[in-house]
């Protein structure tokens, strides 16, 4: 047989479902798409309009239930807020096949893996948490972006019942979205993440929050520049979302706000002492610190 003649190499994911077709799901399947990756996509959700318009875009093939999920894909993919973990793991459990592999992208891990866990039982092995370290403002289908993940880095926490012939075959899947994957312990990716992902928003939420109620907010807003835009850009995600990461990593959460506010105090303190050299040095620490991440990172 010559060469122009065999029959084309199967996709790394023969048939994906994404459970969620917004930002971060549609997203998954545009990246695999993009690099052939994947061959059908299902798409799973609460409102037809939504999977409506992601089959318009081309995201998903067509639209499924969850039980069509279970029964047919070689991946099901989890994009929906982490509070819908366990009724979604629970729908497609009695279906699941037993050589499909299930993973999400909550923003929380521990909590994610004990759901999982409680639900799926001897089928634990099946599933592998996520967590890619990637996301905007935007939401919805028409967000979805090929490119949101190339370079961006993915966190997988395992459990021990996960096999390493799933593991790596998930890292691959990233990897052929662009994305570096990075394995880690579920506590301290929660963590971490409270104080790098999940108290930013909270700080930007109530600042806008603040600023939003004041007598003279219009004003306020008429005169706010790049700087308000930047601090307050991820107020305008999902407030589902954000509400089901902030309750199920709460304690994390209101750890790293008591480092946040006795720093504030700090700086309060040297700005009603009129204390210069105090606050220039916050400040130099501060800006120090920020200019070395972004060389670092290449997100400036």
């Amino acid at each position: 047989m010559s060469a122009a003649s065999r029959e084309p190499a199967e996709p790394l994911v023969p048939v994906l479902a994404v459970v969620g077709v917004g930002l971060i799901g549609g997203s998954f399947a545009a990246a695999l798409r993009d690099r052939a990756g994947v061959g059908r996509v299902l798409g799973v959700g609460r409102q037809a309009a939504t999977l409506a318009q992601a089959r318009d875009l081309g995201l998903i093939d067509e639209v499924a239930s969850l039980e069509q999920a279970a029964q047919q894909a070689d991946l099901i993919f989890l994009a929906m807020p982490v509070g819908a973990t366990e009724a979604v793991l629970s729908r497609l459990e009695p279906h699941l096949r037993p050589d499909t592999l299930v993973t999400d992208a909550g923003s929380t891990k521990a909590n994610v893996a004990a759901v999982a866990r409680a639900v799926l039982g001897e089928r634990i092995g099946q599933f592998i948490p996520g967590h890619p370290i990637a996301g905007a403002e935007r939401t919805g289908p028409e967000a979805a972006e090929a490119g949101l993940y190339r370079g961006r880095t993915v966190v997988l926490t395992p459990l021990e019942e996960n096999t390493s012939a799933s593991k790596a075959y998930l890292t691959r899947v990233w990897e052929c979205c662009g994305a570096r994957v990075m394995a880690m312990d579920a506590e301290v990716h929660d963590t971490i993440l409270a104080s790098v992902s999940h108290v930013p928003h909270l700080l930007s939420s109530v600042f806008m929050w603040q600023v939003a109620g004041a007598h003279d907010s219009d004003l306020r807003m008429t005169l706010a520049g790049s700087g308000f835009r930047d601090f307050t850009r991820i107020a305008a995600g999902s407030p589902e979302i954000w509400r089901d990461i902030f309750l199920a990593n709460r304690s994390a959460v209101l750890s790293e706000l008591q480092e946040v506010k006795a720093a504030l105090g700090r700086a309060e303190q040297a700005l009603q002492d009129a204390d210069g050299d105090q606050l220039q040095d916050f400040l130099e620490r501060a800006a120090l610190a920020r200019r070395f991440w972004g060389s670092r990172s290449g997100l400036t």
